[in-house]
């Protein structure tokens, strides 16, 4: 599944990128609903931006599009949350997944630090990254945060 379609470039919605996919199609909303296993009201929904779809759906919208509409991910963060979409997990389905807890979960989906080896190692393997390059960026950050906070002090 290629990346290369941002949610940026023409459509800017989830729900603009099923319908402009429906339509190239020239599928009907059923149609399209029964493609993804729904509802053609959820459907519409989807598509005027009254709702958007519930992560577990994802997965099946991925698959009808063909392509990842969201920006391609740069940080562990950011990754973290590509790979909930891949899969339709929740925080909590996701955290189970690794062993941790769910707020564990969200504070490193928002960019908190990784402190623990066991942790970060992983992390590095969901994400297929290395884990010393992971570490090492982990102790950067650490490091960098700490001496801005030495700077400010008297």
């Amino acid at each position: 599944m290629s990346e290369a379609k941002g949610l940026s470039r023409k459509s800017k919605t989830l729900g603009e990128h099923i319908k402009k996919h429906r339509l190239e199609l020239r599928l009907t909303q059923k149609q399209a609903a029964k493609a993804l296993g729904i509802n053609p009201w959820t459907v519409l929904n989807w598509e005027t931006d009254r709702f958007e779809p519930p992560i577990r759906r994802l997965p099946a919208i991925l698959h009808f599009l063909g392509y990842d509409p969201f920006p391609a991910p740069t940080t562990v963060g950011q990754r973290l949350l590509h790979v909930r979409r891949q899969h339709g997990w929740s925080t909590s389905e996701a955290a189970r997944q690794l062993g941790v807890d769910r707020t564990t979960w969200q504070d490193w989906e928002r960019g908190e630090l990784i402190l623990f080896r066991e942790h970060r190692l992983k992390v590095a393997t969901l994400l297929g990254l290395d884990p010393k390059e992971m570490g090492d960026e982990m102790r950067a950050r650490w490091n960098g945060k700490h001496r801005r906070w030495e700077r400010r002090a008297p």
